[in-house]
Order: C-alpha cells, then structure tokens, then sequence
C-alpha cells in the first residue's frame, strides 16, 4: 500500500509542475500581440492554411497557454463581421418595412400597425448601440487588446467571449461594477 501511494503522490507532483498558469504579458507590445507563426496545437498533423479559422469546439479545446492566439482572434473577428451583417440588414429591412404606405381606415388597426413600427424601432436602437459596440472589438482585435480585461488587465476568457462576443471585462470585474451601480446608482 505505501508504494501505490507514494506513486499516486509522485504522478500529482509531476503533474503539478507541467499545469503552468496562464500570464498576460506585462507589456504587449507589437511582438507580443499576435503569434508569429501558428500555435502546436494549430499546427497539427494535418497541416492547416495560415488563414485557418477554427470552429467553436476547437476555439474551446484550445489550452490557456494559447490564449487569444492568432486562430482565435481570427475566429472572433469572423464572428463579430457577421454579427455587424445581421446587424445591417436588419437595418435595411426596416427601413423597407417602415417606407411601406399602408392605409388602414380603422382606428384600432392604425395603432396596432404604430405599435409594431414602434417596437421595432426600439429594436433597432439597441442593436444601434450593439453594433458600436461589435465595431469597438473588431478594432480591439485589430489593436491587438481584444480577450483583455480593460480593468484589471486579465484574460476575459474564450467561454465568457464565446457567449457575449463584445465583453470589455472579465467576469469578475463586471460583477464588481454591477455592484458598485446596484449600491450607488449610475
């Protein structure tokens, strides 16, 4: 028995010392923005093109050693330019649907019709303010800042990235200032 354990011991300690902590560089500068060449991970036995970009799974299954790597800045630019897509034509759409000259004699349907127009107007707004937003992080990336927290200088996180593409601050970070506006307001 004390041989297994001694064994198990040394396996988590060798582990230990492989596991290295994910650092963001004190400065980055140029060289430190962007990889020079593909990361090993990128570059595996099947040889990928330079503009190789990834898929959600392998954007994920990625290690932390290689955050925000060429690869995935590649693949959030890709999505960040579809999501200012969207986000145009949705624009021209309703441009189109408001230049539409319905004349309804009744009272009730005229409201209803101002009531979508409305409410669709509103929906452009936000997505007004989301699209300064989207257009931000694409010239975050091209600056070479986007993954970072703008606070604290920390990884934001590829998960956290994956779900909210436009985050400017890590996860801890957020939280605090949500804090701070929930007890002293704006």
């Amino acid at each position: 028995m004390p041989t297994t354990k001694t064994a198990v011991s040394s396996k988590v300690a060798v582990k230990k010392s492989v596991v290295k902590p994910v650092e963001k560089p004190a400065s980055r500068s140029a060289s430190t923005k962007f990889p020079k060449s593909e990361p090993a991970a990128a570059v595996s036995s099947a040889k990928k093109p330079k503009n190789w970009i990834p898929t959600e799974a392998e954007v994920l299954s990625m290690p932390e050693s290689e955050y925000m790597n060429a690869a995935q800045l590649r693949f959030f630019k890709q999505k960040l330019q579809q999501m200012e897509q969207e986000i145009l034509s949705n624009a021209d759409e309703t441009v189109e649907h408001l230049h539409e000259n319905v004349v309804v004699p009744d009272p009730a349907d005229r409201a209803t019709i101002e009531e979508e127009h409305a409410l669709e107007l509103r929906t452009r707004d936000r997505e007004r303010k989301l699209l300064k937003k989207v257009q931000q992080s694409i010239a975050r990336i091209d600056s070479g800042d986007y993954g970072w927290c703008e606070e604290t200088g920390d990884p934001i996180g590829v998960a956290r990235l994956m779900a909210r593409p436009t985050a400017t601050l890590s996860l801890e970070a957020q939280q605090r200032r949500e804090l701070r506006q929930k007890m002293y307001g704006d």
